[in-house]
């Protein structure tokens, strides 16, 4: 891989030590198709191939700054792909929006197995068996997405609350604290890993070419964004402020809040205190050790 090869998103610098990290990611991307590759050859090996459903995605969006930990695309979009072999017609693309609740009750219902009226995800079975490519399921055609704390980053242990809504022409973001931190309190942005992008921002935060990029990834952001992905699709422009786009704003916001609003949402006037008092922790539980019996 090359450094001129590598597609720098527009809102981090274009220079050799960010295209260099993106290159360290590419590698890891390749290793980790190159081990599900192995695992389905094992599975061909043991004859279970094709009866067994597979499903391929991430856990967050990639390890830079306005990426993860983040509610734009590049923190909450997550690549899927599923292959049942026996049951699944392949060679298709989906544009219908699934999210990571959808995936239990669509194991449930594969496996034959009742889906308990609590879950709020949604089985995409049908999706998957309809052999249908685009839109399949017209009542798929948003998702919603939220935060609460990340790390502990900022006095008081406080996260950056916030909720968005994407659809397929916008993103939508309601910010609950404008006036705190969204990637952790300065100087050091814990919540922003550690990278050698990081570390040029930082270094280079003056910069005429960095300075608007670093203060979209660390600075502080209003209260609501709004991005047309159509015209932006880096999401890097808010036009909460523009007129021209004070209805779509309008009916987003009445979505993020039904949702909120049918899910309980603690954020809508319910106990908001709760989220700080949760502990955080990475002590793990250990193993006491047996007793020594006296002889």
């Amino acid at each position: 891989m090359k450094l001129e090869d590598v597609r720098v998103p527009p809102f981090l610098p274009d220079v050799p030590e960010v295209r260099s990290d993106i290159l360290d990611y590419y590698f890891e991307a390749q290793r980790f198709d190159r081990e599900i590759g192995e695992l389905l050859d094992l599975l061909e090996e043991r004859g279970m191939l094709e009866d067994t459903l597979v499903v391929m995605t991430s856990d967050n969006g990639m390890p830079f700054p306005r990426c993860k930990c983040n509610l734009y695309d590049y923190g909450t979009r997550m690549p899927l792909a599923v292959r049942w072999g026996s049951r699944v017609k392949g060679g298709r693309r989906v544009d219908d929006f699934i999210q990571f609740i959808d995936f239990a009750p669509t194991f449930l219902e594969a496996a034959g197995i009742p889906i308990p009226p609590e879950m709020t995800g949604r089985s995409f079975l049908d999706i998957l068996l309809s052999g249908r490519s685009g839109r399949v399921d017209p009542g798929r055609d948003r998702a919603f997405t939220g935060l609460e704390r990340h790390t502990v980053c900022r006095p008081g242990m406080v996260g950056y609350p916030r909720r968005a809504v994407r659809t397929e022409r916008f993103l939508y973001i309601r910010n609950f604290h404008p006036e705190r931190w969204p990637a952790g309190n300065p100087p050091a942005f814990y919540d922003v890993d550690p990278s050698p992008t990081k570390k040029y921002m930082l270094e280079h935060r003056r910069d005429p070419g960095v300075q608007r990029l670093f203060d979209l990834a660390f600075g502080k952001r209003p209260a609501q964004e709004i991005y047309d992905l159509e015209k932006d699709p880096f999401q890097v422009h808010n036009l909460a402020g523009d007129p021209a786009y004070a209805e779509a704003k309008k009916g987003l916001a009445g979505m993020v809040s039904s949702w909120m609003e049918r899910i309980g949402d603690p954020r809508l006037g319910g106990d908001v205190e709760m989220w700080r008092r949760r502990p955080y922790t990475r002590r793990r539980a250990r193993r006491k050790k047996p007793k020594k019996r006296s002889r």
